[in-house]
């Protein structure tokens, strides 16, 4: 396997046991507060590893619009000369001050040309990409695309007792994307990041499963608290700065989940749910729950209210500096018929216990790719099945 563009290969195959993930932060709500990381599990059998660094250090600096976040994109090709699954990744910030989130999506070979160009086109290290891989050709939501692994503070490589991987055909590419976070230099370049990813591939069996992510998502409509004023306090107002810094495809998430979750209208409050169909049979391993920095409590429950409600995935105290990939007890099958209810709680009284949120205006917050924004996300790990 080679690796080109922005990353160098480490080392590909073997145990890599003295190559540990950057350390990984700890605390409630404590925003990067330091700690370390387990060890790399060992490989299974028919499985090998392959360690991607950044082929260069890169220094962040806040977009054009404003605001103290950028993502950054980069392309990883593994070199894929024959099909495999990806049955595990372990993301490894270096510079875990600044690492909000990372994304892998892997993109097939139909998409492959459109990444090499938006790669070839944009000076310097990757490329900028709110939303997602910012690449026309190579979407999630269109299908150009595929999620198939995400890491935030705390999280570690999860592995899935079944047969199962996300498949990569020969000539498939890997984008990452990176979210940094200025907050804790008001904005301002910061130091460099250097960070690494582990894949853990197998050549798979007939047997083997193929995964999707599926994520469950619903609005965030968070009021300033009763003891807070400003201009930003203001839905509209919040969505325009929103808009203004990272554009119209993430400015209009907080109306389009209004409308995608059956509402007319807004419903401003701490607590929101969403419902979404499930529209195929499909199996769900495992569960990632993801908010910033005012999230209390995340919950996803399969038919809420009915003899057949069960939670498939539960975060009572959400932590920020310890979010990771929860297998289910047992896979759960669900099919035509069935619901997925994502929850989530927020608490606009965090902001004056954050250090990073303490200096920046009370908003009304609603979803945005900022730290300082709010999401509410349920990011499934699913198979869907023949029948």
């Amino acid at each position: 396997m080679v690796l080109v563009t922005a990353f160098a290969v480490v080392a590909a195959c073997g145990s890599d046991t003295g190559n540990s993930a950057a350390p990984a932060a700890t605390g409630p709500h404590s925003a990067h507060a330091g700690g370390s990381s387990a060890p790399p599990q060992p490989l299974r059998a028919g499985e090998r590893f392959v360690d991607l660094r950044m082929a260069e250090a890169y220094t962040p600096a806040p977009p054009e619009g404003g605001g103290s976040d950028e993502y950054r994109c980069q392309m990883i090709d593994p070199g894929l000369n024959r099909t495999a699954f990806l049955t595990g990744t372990q993301f490894a910030p270096e510079n875990v001050a600044i690492a909000h989130h990372a994304i892998v999506y892997a993109v097939p070979p139909g998409g492959a040309a459109a990444v090499r160009k938006q790669d070839a086109k944009t000076p310097g290290l990757g490329w900028q990409c709110f939303g997602g891989t910012g690449v026309a050709g190579a979407e999630v939501e269109e299908g150009d695309a595929a999620w198939v692994d995400t890491w935030a503070p705390g999280a570690t490589e999860t592995l899935l007792d079944q047969d199962a991987g996300y498949k990569l055909e020969p000539g498939s590419l890997l984008v990452l994307q990176i979210h940094y976070n200025l907050l804790a230099t008001d904005g301002r370049p910061t130091g460099s990041d250097r960070s690494a990813v582990r894949l853990r591939l197998t050549d798979g069996t007939p047997q083997t499963r193929e995964l999707e992510t599926w994520s469950v998502d619903a609005p965030t409509d968070l009021p300033c608290a009763a003891d807070e004023s400003g201009p930003l306090c203001d839905r509209a107002a919040s969505i325009a700065d929103v808009t203004k810094r990272f554009g119209p495809d993430v400015g209009e998430m907080a109306d389009r989940q209004v409308e995608e979750c059956g509402r007319g209208v807004p419903k401003p409050g701490n607590t929101q749910t969403c419902d979404h169909k499930v529209e195929a049979p499909m199996t769900l391993f495992a569960g990632f729950g993801h908010m910033h920095m005012l999230g209390r409590a995340l919950k996803v429950e399969l038919n809420p209210g009915t003899p057949k409600a069960e939670v498939v995935l539960d975060v009572p105290q959400f932590d920020f500096d310890n979010q990771r990939l929860v297998k289910l007890p047992s896979p759960v099958e669900v099919g035509p018929g069935d619901t997925l209810r994502v929850t989530c709680t927020h608490d606009a009284g965090l902001r004056k216990q954050v250090p990073q949120l303490k200096k920046l205006p009370p908003r009304y917050v609603v979803w945005g790719d900022g730290t300082s924004d709010e999401m509410c996300t349920g990011i499934m790990t699913v198979s869907l099945r023949k029948s």
